[in-house]
């Protein structure tokens, strides 16, 4: 253990905490009509006073809903305890992240068993780092504190104290080390306040800033920070710089974007040559440049923004450079590629007295990684001797490498796949935050196989094993298996379904067909251009132990299968979201893998207005639906401006506000507004969500169960009172709430007996 204090080890069954009081009958909300009105459509909304977050008797309600749900699933008290008891016993509760080398240092987070939060630590780097062997991580044996370890932060110490605790900006002076900028958010609503804090004495500065968003960024020289914040709708809109040792007050405002549909952010270049802001839509992005050694200088944009271009920076050094000085800038974008290309050009100038410099001519780039209509460029990584781009292929994310060396002769860009054998797997790059590091560091992981690091030696592409969750209790992967099917959607679209399973729980006949349906699981999302991509988890094997298929239905609306793959599945394509996924759950009926009366449906955030349009399309399909968090009343919420994040929707929905379309459109899938009268058919169906979410108001979950229930649908509540979007924080805190989810689940499915 650490020389930091520890705090009492907190109670780890989730039937220690105290019970709600019993409640005999489901509560009901009342009815109070107020009327919406819209290119000449009103709707009654019964339930709209139930966003009045401060009214008593809103929290009454809430807080009545939470006890029906307990007094409903108290049966399952003992499930919970033997699923919550099977995630701690798998987990390996004492451990370490593997080391990352930062100037002299190696860099790491570990756990301690009882303790709910990762501490965050360092121990001090052997050599220069110019050779080789200076860059394999120390053996640190979980559970031992390593000579020279110095703790940077203690969750569980800053969290002392509160319900709820979330670190959102960690950044360490990149060379030195020596001073560190953290911020703290204790009540879940995104709204934090930053630090600074002397890694020599280990103590904080004076420096406090509140309503800071994630994100911010200390220069090399430690002595100025870069922040963002947000406005009244939660869109963060400013940069500012703050100079350390000053008042908060003195802080000075360097950016702000003033077009609503705009999300800021500011960064560090790998190579610490450059501050970077950046900036975008859903549709639309910018980036604007600062020397690092210049931090009071002004931002100069790098590409002029223009409606529908999106792209991203990152600056390299390349032996043949477009200005011939190896400065260089390596930009991913989409003008006229639809799945993106790499261009590489020069830097632009630096401002004049008289005014800003003008942006970089995109016609004057260099194509060095064409467009490939089967190949979606994700991301590039620029380091001194390579070049790493992260791209998907086939629905499977995978990692490629670029060597310098053949350019400084002449040859074209190559890309050499880092190869990896399982037929489902998700390769990713990790933290590589030294820009002369001679090695790779990647994430891989599959259905089967747990989360994995390497390093990929750059000079031979040897791959180096560097960790493999551990997972406790004699865990083979041989025991599950994991597979691709195709299901056929209505206009003709195949679309891919990833199934594991464990291997002696479910039977298969001779073909390899489903001898029976079994019970099945079906995961969606569907949105914003995120991928579901193959990972394992330890509470998983749960669920896949007592005989359930998990299935991923890689529905239009997500990215798995390139940019149009999202095109067609947002805006006024929405609903093939929505199709694709009852189409999914109709193949897996047919092709035998399970029955309507087995199979629960399950999705979160935009996979939660999945599930209530789904619900609605068809209740036939599913035994159960789990809503995470869901944006079940879309067209309410997206009507109001002046809600969080309303406006920088518009590009992802439309806009019904100003469109009388797009108001019919969403109207016509929006799942609250399309509750029939007689629900009474609905499968059971469990919604969760907490009172603090800046994404998704509780509201939404709050009235659509209202009026299912009034329209005699199963429907549950259950709201964290102490937390936002993400949930309860918190390792065993969380691993609770999914015991109560999966214990749900298995009910919902008969199984709630099996072991």
């Amino acid at each position: 253990m650490s020389d930091v204090e520890q705090i009492a080890q907190p109670e780890t069954s989730p039937t220690a905490r105290t019970a709600p009081p019993e409640r005999t009958e489901a509560p009901v909300a009342e009815r109070r009509a107020s009327e919406r009105t819209h290119h000449g459509h009103t709707f009654v909304d019964d339930y709209e006073w139930l966003r009045a977050k401060d009214d008593a008797q809103v929290v009454a309600h809430l807080e009545a809903e939470n006890a029906w749900t307990q007094a409903q699933l108290a049966h399952l008290a003992p499930l919970r305890q033997r699923v919550f008891d099977e995630i701690k016993a798998r987990t390996l509760e004492t451990d370490l992240s593997v080391p990352t080398r930062k100037g002299g240092y190696w860099y790491y987070t570990r756990t301690v068993e009882g303790l709910q939060y990762p501490i965050h630590a360092r121990v001090p780097a052997a050599g220069s780092g110019d050779d080789r062997a200076d860059w394999t991580p120390p053996e640190i044996e979980p559970g031992l504190v390593p000579d020279g370890e110095q703790v940077l932060l203690d969750q569980n110490v800053e969290a002392e104290g509160h319900d709820f605790f979330s670190l959102g900006s960690f950044a360490v002076t990149p060379a030195d080390g020596r001073r560190l900028a953290y911020a703290v958010d204790t009540t879940g609503d995104e709204r934090y306040t930053l630090r600074v804090r002397d890694l020599v004495t280990g103590e904080d500065l004076p420096d406090e800033i509140e309503n800071t968003f994630p994100g911010a960024v200390i220069t090399p020289d430690g002595e100025f920070v870069f922040y963002p914040t947000v406005d009244d709708a939660w869109r963060p809109y400013r940069i500012w710089r703050h100079r350390v040792g000053t008042s908060a007050a003195e802080d000075v405002l360097v950016f702000e974007e003033p077009d609503e549909r705009f999300w800021v952010g500011v960064g560090l270049t790998r190579s610490h040559r450059y501050l970077q802001i950046e900036l975008g839509s859903k549709t639309t992005s910018e980036a604007w440049l600062l020397e690092a050694d210049d931090p009071t200088g002004r931002f100069r944009p790098v590409w002029e923004r223009r409606d529908g271009v999106e792209y991203t920076v990152e600056h390299a050094v390349l032996p043949r450079s477009p200005a011939g000085t190896g400065e260089t800038l390596l930009i991913l974008h989409n003008d006229g590629a639809e799945n993106f290309q790499l261009v590489a050009t020069g830097v632009p100038a630096r401002p004049g007295e008289d005014g800003p410099a003008a942006p970089l001519d995109p016609a004057a780039a260099t194509v060095v990684v064409p467009h490939d209509p089967g190949a979606r460029l994700e991301s590039v990584d620029a380091f001194a001797s390579h070049v790493a781009l992260g791209y998907r292929r086939d629905a499977i994310p995978r990692v490629g490498v670029v060597a310098l060396d053949g350019i400084a002769r002449g040859l074209p860009w190559h890309v050499r796949e880092v190869p990896f054998d399982e037929p489902l797997y998700t390769a990713a790059l990790d933290s590589n935050p030294v820009f002369d590091q001679p090695v790779l560091r990647l994430q891989y992981t599959s259905f089967v196989t747990p989360a994995t690091v390497y390093d990929v030696d750059l000079a031979t592409g040897e791959l180096l094993l560097r960790k493999q969750q551990p997972v406790l209790g004699g865990y083979d992967p041989a025991d599950y298996v994991q597979r691709r099917e195709w299901a056929l959607a209505d206009d003709g679209t195949r679309v891919p379904i990833s199934l594991v399973w464990r291997r002696d729980a479910v039977t298969l006949d001779d073909a390899g067909t489903r001898a029976e349906p079994a019970p099945l699981l079906l995961y969606g999302y569907g949105a914003y251009e995120i991928s579901i991509d193959p990972y394992f988890t330890v509470p998983r094997l749960s669920l896949l132990d007592r005989g359930v298929v998990f299935a991923v239905a890689h529905v239009r609306g997500g990215g798995e299968m390139g940019r149009r793959w999202y095109d067609d599945g947002k805006l006024a394509q929405k609903k093939n979201t929505f199709t694709d996924f009852v189409a999914c759950g109709r193949h897996l009926v047919e092709s035998g893998w399970t029955s309507p009366e087995r199979m629960v449906a399950d999705g979160g955030s935009a996979g939660g207005l999945l599930m209530g349009a789904v619900a609605n399309l068809a209740p036939e399909l599913f035994v159960g639906v789990l809503a995470g968090v869901p944006f079940v009343d879309p067209l309410t919420s997206i009507l109001d401006p002046s809600l969080p994040l309303t406006v920088v929707e518009w590009d992802e929905w439309g806009n019904p506000l100003h469109d009388p379309d797009v108001y019919a459109y969403v109207r016509s899938y929006a799942p609250y507004e399309n509750v029939p009268d007689d629900a009474s058919h609905y499968p059971r169906i469990l919604a969760t969500t907490s009172f603090h979410d800046t994404r998704v108001l509780y509201v939404e979950p709050a009235k659509w169960v209202a009026r299912l229930r009034a329209a005699g649908a199963p429907a549950l509540l259950k709201i964290e009172m102490a937390a936002g979007h993400g949930g309860v924080s918190g390792r065993y805190a969380r691993w609770e709430e999914i015991a109560f989810e999966h214990a749900w689940i298995l009910d919902v499915l008969g199984l709630a007996e099996a072991r």
